[in-house]
């Protein structure tokens, strides 16, 4: 969004396997020690803000530049319920399946069943979404195509093969192209890492992960 936008950013990398989303500092950012989350020091009145949520930044970014986002209130909300869309349903729903086929230390093949089911209907819903338009709100490019990408970019992963879903391959692969798509998509590229060995497991999915981390005092 940042790079669509061609607003100036600087990058600060948090490694979620070493811990560092339970720091002080950035818990005062983002209280649910998720990523990602931002600060712009130019906010509301020329006051900083800091935004966790990846709906809510884009909502926001969509705002400050009057990019991603139509001004006609019909469009505005076709937009935005694609939007939750997901936040509710593709971020939590592909987040299990990549947990139960990939990070679980027990194969449950329940969970893996559900989760991959539910992995393959989300991908009818936008294929069939997508019969009847360019992009996921209509015929535009909108920050709900910027919120859903990201995430159906492994869809082996989930348990799903991509051509399966003739309307979501064009979909993603016209936005693959762009070349803002491309360069955020670079962004910290060589700093990724695998987050399966047993250090990194207990972090993320052990009793790091629920430990009660407090805020720095204002």
């Amino acid at each position: 969004m940042l790079e669509e936008c061609g607003l100036p950013y600087a990058v600060y990398p948090v490694d979620i396997g070493r811990g560092d989303q339970f720091e002080p500092e950035f818990l005062d950012i983002s209280p649910n020690n998720k990523i990602p989350a931002i600060v712009d020091p130019d906010g509301p009145d020329g006051e900083p803000i800091a935004l966790f949520e990846s709906g809510a930044i884009l909502v926001y970014l969509a705002g400050k530049t009057g990019r991603l986002l139509p001004a006609s209130v019909r469009e505005r909300y076709q937009v935005l319920q694609w939007l939750m869309f997901q936040m509710g349903h593709i971020g939590p729903m592909l987040g299990q399946a990549h947990h139960f086929r990939l990070y679980a230390p027990e194969k449950i093949d329940y969970a893996i069943q559900r989760y991959t089911n539910e992995a393959m209907r989300l991908y009818g819903v936008l294929d069939r979404q997508l019969a009847d338009t360019e992009y996921i709100a209509g015929d535009e490019y909108t920050i709900a195509d910027v919120a859903i990408w990201p995430w159906t970019r492994t869809p082996h992963r989930q348990g799903v093969e991509r051509e399966q879903f003739p309307n979501f391959c064009r979909w993603f692969d016209r936005i693959d192209a762009r070349p803002a798509v491309q360069r955020g998509v670079a962004v910290l590229a060589d700093r990724r890492r695998a987050l399966q060995d047993d250090k990194s497991r207990e972090v993320l999915f052990g009793a790091t992960q629920y430990q009660r981390a407090q805020p720095k005092a204002r």
